[in-house]
């Protein structure tokens, strides 16, 4: 249930139904209707009653508040809270109405209005509505990439519905997750998301979105972190949950989510079929974000399987759209893929081109030509981290194909470092396998051997990470 407004206090220390300030609201009302005190009053109540009323001394009962507002011809709500009428209402029409400019628009632009809304929601102490426009607002900035801000506003929401039941608080709490995996927390994010299933459990609040929201959302950190076999049984239970799930926008995510799955399986036609009921759903929803999305997993699935040409046009498509709604994280993280297919189709020097520009500058000291001053680049430890690393192994790549062993070796470990912050066992191997070949090709045997000791470290437990039991499996 949403906070009582009673318990809001304002910020000069009065709420909305303290004596004074329904009095005030009262006397207002009555001069606007040109109405007098006995004219207010009768037949019920003394011209006196409504003096001392007015005056604040006097705490007005519901049977008295209900007759005056009949009198004033306003709701009882209004004259007992002083929100206009049908004000929450009007509020979540134009929520829905800026969640459609989030969808086909610049995140900016829709941050914009969820912002003039968040301030008209906290002035008339509506709290839910404040709750779903730092939802919105938290949306814009985690694609806009203003990570630190997102969490924030997820947070802010989270506490407002603090009353609320479990289920209502999960859309915060999953934005919460989504943040931290951007930053390259990975651990954290499923630790978010691992203990509110536990807690739905334990509660019995079997509630179909919320659980659907919260498995596919797992999917993400669980891969990154290589643990495969707990994000394909989180995709097994997404499936299992999407016929009870009436929200289109949820069961288009849930397929995206599967897909990733499926292709770590190697089962690339299921994972295409499954992108396309996504791409269907989000083109009906015109959710140019997630659609985005689609194209690039698209992308990334015609590359696994060397059809370098489709994924390069997939991955401009998606590449375009992102870079339209001016969302820079996710055309940065996008242009990591699409160096990856540029360098492997024989065009290095436009996969350097766009990899510079996107690492922090002076990041580990080896940023390219970027000059110091400069400004930040798209991706680094705290933003998009596993991608940043991705990066910089491409980067490493090129230079050791054109003999620059020293500046290979560079990129090498800046992208071990930032991998090895993030926890992304799934990338890391690889990396200590090019690094420790590097090595040893340089007659540095023992660091070679540290390298693949390294790499086979994360390989040892394939599919596992140090993260806690799984979540508990609700009955479907």
């Amino acid at each position: 249930m949403a906070r009582n407004t009673s318990d809001d206090v304002r910020g000069d220390g009065t709420r909305p139904d303290d004596p004074a300030e329904i009095g005030r609201r009262v006397l207002r009302l009555r001069g606007e209707r040109g109405l007098t005190q006995r004219q207010l009053a009768e037949p019920a109540y003394t011209p006196a009653y409504v003096s001392t009323l007015e005056s604040g001394k006097v705490r007005p009962s519901e049977a008295a508040l209900r007759h005056l507002a009949e009198r004033l011809g306003v709701s009882y709500d209004e004259l007992a809270t002083g929100r206009p009428a049908r004000l929450a209402a009007g509020l979540r029409l134009r929520l829905t109405d800026a969640r459609r400019a989030l969808a086909t628009g610049a995140p900016g632009d829709a941050a914009a209005l969820f912002r003039a809304l968040h301030e008209e929601a906290v002035a008339h102490e509506l709290a839910p509505e404040q709750a779903d426009a730092l939802l919105g607002l938290g949306d814009c900035l985690l694609e806009s990439g203003e990570l630190t801000d997102a969490r924030d506003c997820f947070a802010a929401a989270e506490r407002l519905l603090s009353d609320d039941p479990l289920p209502r608080r999960v859309p915060a709490i999953r934005g919460r997750a989504t943040a931290h995996l951007l930053t390259g927390e990975l651990r954290y994010a499923c630790y978010l998301l691992e203990s509110t299933l536990d807690e739905l459990d334990s509660a019995g609040l079997h509630d179909p979105e919320a659980l659907l929201l919260l498995y596919t959302a797992s999917i993400a950190p669980y891969m990154d972190m290589g643990a495969h076999a707990r994000a394909a049984h989180a995709a097994e239970l997404a499936l299992a949950l999407a016929p009870s799930v009436r929200d289109p926008a949820l069961v288009a995510g849930m397929h995206r989510g599967v897909a990733r799955t499926l292709i770590a399986e190697g089962r690339i036609a299921e994972a295409d079929a499954s992108l396309a009921k996504a791409q269907e759903l989000y083109r009906q929803l015109h959710i140019r974000t997630e659609l985005a999305h689609c194209h690039w997993m698209r992308g990334y699935v015609h590359a696994q399987h060397g059809d370098l040409e489709h994924a390069e046009n997939e991955l401009r498509t998606a590449r375009a759209i992102h870079a339209s709604k001016r969302a820079a994280l996710f055309t940065g993280q996008v242009e990591v893929e699409l160096a990856d297919v540029l360098r492997r189709r024989g065009k290095t020097d436009e996969a350097q081109e766009l990899l510079r520009p996107l690492l922090m500058s002076g990041e580990d000291d080896v940023c390219g030509d970027a000059k110091a001053g400069d400004e930040a680049g798209t991706l680094g430890a705290g933003r998009g981290a596993v991608h940043a690393g991705g990066a910089h192994r491409l980067l490493g790549l090129i230079a050791e194909e054109r003999g620059d062993t020293e500046r290979a070796e560079e990129h090498y470990c800046a992208a071990l470092s930032l991998l090895e912050r993030s926890s992304a066992a799934g990338d890391l191997a690889d990396l200590c396998r090019l690094l420790g070949d590097l090595l040893r090709r340089s007659g540095r045997v023992e660091a070679a051997m540290d390298a693949y000791r390294t790499g086979l470290g994360h390989r040892a437990a394939p599919g596992t990470t140090t993260l806690g039991p799984a979540p508990a499996t609700p009955p479907m």
